[in-house]
């Protein structure tokens, strides 16, 4: 997430992470209330705040946080025992009885200058330590949930529940060496649109940026809009050095689609490209052996003939365009087009695996 981080009053002292007997903690919490009807509602953090690679200016650490923060970290820093300290990850072992020591034996800390003053802290590192006593993660936020591991596995960067959820439609985009395909599928499994293109040579001769550009280019122009444009992350190991220009068009083609494609991205810090492991996707429809993934072809012939006979069929091929798709399967049939399959795979696993919450 993006953006400057907003607090009010109460949900500044709520964010400490300490022991839920502690009396440190019902000291805030009675702290809070009082100054409830005297502290400003939204407090601005400087926008240095939780950058921990900031390099120390001459006046340090007092211009990089607001007069209250800076009275919320003194706090706790003046007032938490050595265990309570220990609560937040930063200040665990030496670090948090070094603090006690010197509080004990040079008297409460009149600035954040001063931390530094204490073994072991440099300016980084109280940088840090400031930021964490702020914001800390509760146990319940470093413990993902089973959905989000699974999340963060199947498709990068991480992205928003909320966002998947209300998605509408996606392009789901395969390529190969040869061609690329692309599937575009509304949230009813429909499918709008679904073609494939084997016009290209970006693999002849040298890797040219600008023949890259002019090929991707064309492909998006025929491509409509979509909540998401989602491609296939493929396992090749780069230890293999036989395989390093095939890893190398892969790489290209994947940086052309993410800039091309993330429009607003600049505007407004959201991606709407993704990209999709290809083993989740065999896993989900049952294709792997080992390591290694079958095609897919026999399965997608199976949707196609699904979508004529079965009144509700899992994928949905509208009565106008299902004979141009099945034409256009049996053509490749012979060349076992494996992008344009897996580009109908992928979109279908999309939705099934991140926005209808069936994943195993």
């Amino acid at each position: 997430m993006s953006g400057s981080v907003l607090f009010t009053a109460g949900e500044r002292w709520r964010c400490f992470l300490t022991p839920s007997r502690s009396s440190l903690y019902w000291a805030l919490h009675n702290f809070c209330c009082r100054k409830k009807s005297t502290t400003p509602k939204k407090i601005t953090p400087n926008v240095t705040f939780c950058d921990e690679n900031a390099k120390e200016p001459e006046n340090a650490l007092d211009k990089l946080f607001s007069s209250e923060q800076q009275a919320s970290i003194l706090h706790v820093l003046n007032t938490a025992s050595t265990k309570e300290l220990e609560a937040f990850r930063l200040l665990r072992g030496r670090r948090s009885i070094n603090i006690v020591e010197h509080r004990e034996n040079f008297g409460p800390f009149q600035n954040l200058e001063s931390l530094m003053n204490v073994p072991l802290f440099k300016y980084k590192s109280t940088v840090q330590v400031c930021n964490s006593i702020l914001c800390p993660k509760t146990g319940r936020e470093k413990r993902k949930s089973p959905e989000n591991r699974f999340l963060r596995k199947l498709l990068k960067p991480d992205i928003e529940r909320e966002r998947l959820k209300a998605v509408n439609s996606i392009i789901s985009i395969v390529f190969g060496t040869r061609r690329i395909a692309w599937a575009h599928l509304d949230r009813k499994l429909t499918v709008l649109d679904w073609q494939q293109s084997d016009r290209w040579s970006l693999m002849r001769g040298i890797y040219s940026s600008s023949v890259y550009l002019e090929e991707i280019s064309s492909i998006i122009s025929k491509m409509p809009k979509a909540d998401f444009y989602v491609l296939e992350k493929t396992g090749l190991s780069i230890q293999n050095s036989s395989l390093f220009p095939i890893l190398l068009h892969f790489h290209i083609m994947e940086a052309m689609l993410y800039a091309l494609l993330n429009k607003t991205f600049a505007q407004d810090g959201q991606h709407q490209v993704l990209s999709m492991n290809r083993n989740a996707v065999g896993k989900h429809f049952e294709l792997m052996i080992g390591d290694s993934r079958t095609s897919g072809k026999e399965l997608v012939k199976q949707f196609l003939f699904d979508s004529i006979l079965k009144a509700d069929p899992r994928v949905f091929f509208p009565s106008d365009k299902i004979v141009h798709y099945r034409q256009m399967f049996l053509s490749t049939e012979l060349q076992r087009v494996e992008e344009l399959y897996d580009s109908l795979l992928q979109a279908i696993a999309f939705y099934e695996l991140a926005v209808f919450d069936s994943q195993p």
